[in-house]
């Protein structure tokens, strides 16, 4: 994460109240078999599903999952307890007053307690939890809850990438999120996945299009009802997004994304297939799968629910009074003249 990054994240937490506790408010509502017996799906007054709300995404479950679990995708309730437990453990010391009489950290590579407090994270309190059953990982196909290796093919290319620039060359080489372009982390998606913070997303439909706002950076994704797709040759930030109805699930195939969008080594041609399905009063059910045969060596799934949140999404300022991105290509120069420059990297993005 840069530091064009934590500025943005600093000016927008500033303005909202902290979300741990609130999200516990869904969760509990969701689980509740009194609420589940009597709850009916809300329609539209075309008699769809109604997604229409903010949502938040933000869950201690990795996206992928540890080694240590192999095959197995659901945690026992000690498991569960023991990875909550930790991050509250982990909350309430860093809300402790700090020591002034303590060392400096050594900050001469990234590291969270050197770039931001414990405030300005906002990554959720609590597992995953689908049917009853406390997940892992996000990612449930393959069986090992891992995103498949990249081809032979597509490393080679990559590599080779890395080989003619450096990450601070000029500012066209630096992230689509250093640049304000797109999300970090595959925020907005697709798949819109959780991140350190920023994990809202406020949901508007029609007969024809559904809307979906994220709230990191400013990307609005507009995805068609029964249209047609775009020639191959227009391509768009976040793709060409064109949905239908199966029953009461709203289902999205995205294609055609930009060439600068980059979704651990994907390439233009991937195929993102979502399914959103209303499971309750306060929970959407996401689920997706990414295929993209020129970059990964088989397609992979995962599932995360979205909760619904009383809270607002508030501008996200990105580029007023942000300075760090000159100051990132001014230090390279100078790292160059004594040199000190970085090695080429990837695109993070």
């Amino acid at each position: 994460m840069s530091l064009v990054t934590m500025s943005r994240a600093a000016m927008q937490i500033m303005c909202r109240t902290a979300r741990l506790t609130i999200l516990l408010v869904p969760i509990l509502a969701a689980a509740d078999p009194t609420t589940a017996k009597t709850w009916q799906v809300p329609r539209t007054a075309d008699g769809h599903p109604d997604f229409q709300g903010t949502w938040t995404s933000a869950t201690l479950t990795r996206l992928e999952r540890a080694d240590q679990y192999g095959n197995r995708r659901a945690l026992t309730a000690q498991e569960a307890a023991a990875i909550e437990g930790t991050e509250a453990k982990y909350v309430a010391d860093r809300a402790k007053p700090s020591d002034l009489n303590a060392p400096n950290p050594n900050c001469s590579n990234f590291q969270f307690g050197c770039g931001y407090n414990n405030f300005w994270i906002d990554r959720g309190s609590k597992v995953v939890t689908i049917a009853g059953e406390k997940r892992n990982s996000l990612i449930i196909d393959p069986p090992n809850g891992k995103i498949p290796p990249l081809t032979a093919q597509r490393r080679e290319q990559l590599d080779a990438r890395r080989g003619t620039r450096g990450p601070s060359d000029g500012p066209e080489t630096r992230t689509l999120s250093d640049r304000c372009l797109l999300a970090f982390g595959s925020s907005s998606g697709p798949p819109m996945l959780p991140v350190l913070y920023n994990n809202h997303y406020q949901i508007v439909q029609n007969r024809d299009h559904v809307m979906i706002l994220v709230e990191m950076i400013h990307d609005a994704r507009i995805i068609r009802l029964g249209g047609k797709r775009l020639p191959a040759g227009i391509q768009h930030w976040m793709g060409d997004s064109v949905g239908h109805w199966e029953g009461d699930t709203l289902v999205v195939e995205t294609t055609n994304f930009n060439t600068q969008q980059n979704f651990r080594g994907s390439t233009p041609a991937m195929k993102v297939t979502e399914h959103f399905t209303r499971t309750g009063p306060d929970t959407i059910l996401y689920r997706f799968t990414v295929a993209d045969p020129a970059a990964f060596t088989r397609s992979f799934t995962g599932e995360v629910p979205l909760y619904r949140t009383p809270e607002a999404i508030y501008e996200y300022a990105c580029h007023e009074g942000n300075y760090a991105l000159p100051g990132i290509l001014a230090g390279a120069r100078e790292a160059e003249k004594n040199g000190t420059a970085q090695a080429p990297a990837a695109d993070e993005d």
